[in-house]
């Protein structure tokens, strides 16, 4: 497999703007909840028993809603995921702290998805592909920033940070994985992609449930600014795993020339809608520390 080294140093320094623009937008909301955290009067009405209470209660009835129709829930299994429903799992902070801790925890899961996946030979080994292991890498990165950013806030309200992978979804990494065991570099390359994708749909739909639901206008901030990264990671993504789909990883380059070779499909296949769906938004107390 070939690349252009030209192109995709152009590439990743554009991923790299996007992100920095991303963390740039954040640093102002994140200096605002240092000194929210400091006063600690703004937080008074959130941090009311009640409130926490009827919260919990509405996110537990928003997760037992979409048990149902969630493929990647389904797949966890039904005990830890009854077990979490049958107990109140609000933690002693207020609701935007949980959502905080939620999104801190999907990236902590993230990161340790694209590690994994770095060690596999089809993702991270001589013979894989340059341009997906090298967006595995800077993607990597880029979760380990998102994930300081959220703890960043998290601290700046007097909250707990969450260094925990979302509890969740980590039956599904672990099932994912152990699936790959014995696959072809083929059907591993598109077991990764798929899951990868997942994980990045979840955290794109949770950030934008979290803009609109949380009640600090510095969190919406916060959230909306990394949201726009991880639909990003998606769209590259949702392209990557069409090209494996199709049986045609070798046009997973950046050369001048495999534009000519790419199917009708690509140039809208990473885009598939106008409107960013929340159906797998992770419920926000879902990550929270208890």
């Amino acid at each position: 497999m070939t690349t252009d080294p030209g192109a995709l140093k152009a590439l990743l320094e554009e991923s790299q703007d996007v992100q920095t623009d991303a963390l740039r937008a954040s640093a102002e909301p994140l200096e605002e909840l240092v000194e929210i955290g400091r006063l600690g009067s703004t937080m008074e009405a959130r941090s009311d028993v009640t409130t926490n209470q009827q919260f919990a209660a509405e996110h537990r009835r928003s997760l037992q809603a979409s048990l149902a129709g969630a493929s990647a829930l389904g797949v966890a299994g039904g005990g830890l995921l009854l077990g979490m429903l049958a107990s109140p799992a609000f933690a002693s902070s207020s609701p935007d702290i949980q959502m905080l801790q939620t999104a801190a925890s999907i990236e902590v899961l993230a990161v340790s998805t694209y590690t994994t996946a770095l060690t596999l030979p089809y993702i991270g080994g001589s013979t894989a592909n340059p341009v997906v292991t090298k967006f595995c890498q800077v993607t990597r990165s880029q979760h380990t920033q998102h994930e300081k950013a959220f703890n960043a806030a998290i601290t700046g309200l007097g909250g707990k940070v969450q260094t925990n992978p979302d509890p969740v979804f980590v039956p599904v990494v672990q099932k994912a994985v152990a699936s790959l065991a014995g696959a072809s570099a083929a059907q591993g390359a598109l077991g990764v992609v798929a899951l990868a994708l997942e994980l990045e749909n979840v955290a794109a739909e949770t950030y934008v449930n979290d803009t609109i639901k949380a009640s600090s206008s510095q969190n919406k901030a916060l959230f909306a600014s990394i949201m726009g990264v991880e639909a990003q990671h998606a769209a590259v993504l949702l392209a990557v795993q069409a090209l494996l789909k199709a049986g045609a990883p070798q046009l997973i380059s950046l050369t001048p020339a495999t534009v000519t070779k790419l199917p009708a499909a690509a140039g809208n296949v990473a885009f598939p809608n106008a409107f960013y769906p929340t159906s797998q938004a992770a419920p926000a107390n879902q990550g929270a520390v208890k």
